[in-house]
């Protein structure tokens, strides 16, 4: 019989944290190796999915996140390479956070991950 140990951590913390979290988690779990600006600028397209393309990077430079519009098209563009979001429309796109990544954005959200770490046989 195998020894486990196990780590608990509850945590209060408020809801853009907690966006950033289940973004970073699905990332690390599907090896895709994104920056905090990334990780910033997904959050928000959480939160605004849906939104027009070009008002959504003139959000990301009043925001903060980029010092551009075009660095903000350029993280997008790198993010949808990496099969993190999905661009809409012809001529007045819009992008939304794929959907399978499944960030809960609304009300009370408790995470609630279980994973066991263990060690490979070799055989």
């Amino acid at each position: 019989m195998a020894i486990v140990n196990k780590v608990n951590l509850k945590m209060k913390v408020d809801i853009d944290l907690s966006i950033q979290y289940q973004i970073i988690t699905y990332c690390f779990f599907n090896n895709i190796l994104i920056s905090n600006s990334d990780l910033k600028f997904l959050a928000e397209l959480s939160k605004n999915p849906n939104i027009e393309l070009t008002k959504f990077c003139l959000k990301l430079v009043e925001d903060n996140i980029f010092k551009s519009p075009q660095s903000a098209r350029n993280a997008i563009s790198k993010s949808e390479r990496k099969n993190l979001l999905v661009k809409k429309g012809n001529n007045k796109k819009t992008i939304s956070i794929k959907k399978d990544i499944n960030v809960q954005i609304d009300g009370l959200v408790l995470l609630d991950y279980k994973i066991l770490g263990h060690e490979s046989k070799e055989s």
